[in-house]
């Protein structure tokens, strides 16, 4: 029998995917929680195979969580859902080293397949996901301005970050006018919201 952790915080969706995953002969249903900071004292006490994470959880993000259970507890396998098919969010599941990364809106039969295959020691990747992720290339920016892009992502007005990053204001600036140069933005939130899809914040 598979233990199965479950969190997601949309309650109608969790207990639809229980009553799902409670059907298939092998998979067990041993835990439910509804937000991320519950993930890792839950997984510690009930000792889960696998712990399907949906990726956007209130109080801490599913990834987080994800990364958690890797360094604290290896034996546990992390299957990530996610109802945005985004590349960029493949690329920081597959960094966060996530055993699988699976679409909502995938049939209930390929959710507990995929549980069976990471499980099994398999990596369970949607393909569509994984071919967008792979065309979309590399972060055209460099560290220094993917610093500078975080800080105004958070709200930081130029002056702020000068401060925090030990430049002048002028300077920031030209870093803002840079990035948004190089990610085609038409202005700062456009290319915030450029990077953020890309996954490179």
């Amino acid at each position: 029998m598979i233990r199965v952790l479950l969190a997601e915080d949309m309650h109608m969706v969790r207990g639809a995917l229980i009553a799902l995953l409670n059907l298939e002969p092998d998979i067990e249903v041993v835990a439910e929680v509804s937000s991320g900071d519950r993930i890792v004292p839950t997984a510690r006490h009930h000792s889960p195979d696998v712990c399907v994470i949906d990726i956007d959880l209130p109080i801490l993000d599913g990834l987080t969580a994800a990364a958690t259970i890797r360094e604290t507890m290896p034996q546990i396998r992390t299957l990530m859902l996610t109802s945005l098919g985004r590349p960029g969010t493949l690329r920081r599941a597959l960094a966060a080293r996530v055993d699988g990364f699976l679409l909502k809106d995938a049939p209930p039969s390929e959710l507990a397949e995929a549980i069976r295959r990471v499980n099994a020691g398999e990596r369970v990747v949607d393909s569509k996901l994984a071919l967008a992720a792979w065309d979309r290339g590399e972060c055209p920016l460099t560290d220094r301005e993917l610093e500078v892009l975080r800080l105004a992502a958070n709200g930081t007005d130029a002056p702020d970050i000068a401060v925090a990053l030990s430049l002048s204001a002028g300077t920031v600036r030209n870093y803002l006018t840079t990035i948004m140069t190089k990610l085609n933005g038409r202005n700062k939130v456009d290319a915030i919201r450029i990077a953020e899809e890309a996954g490179w914040l």
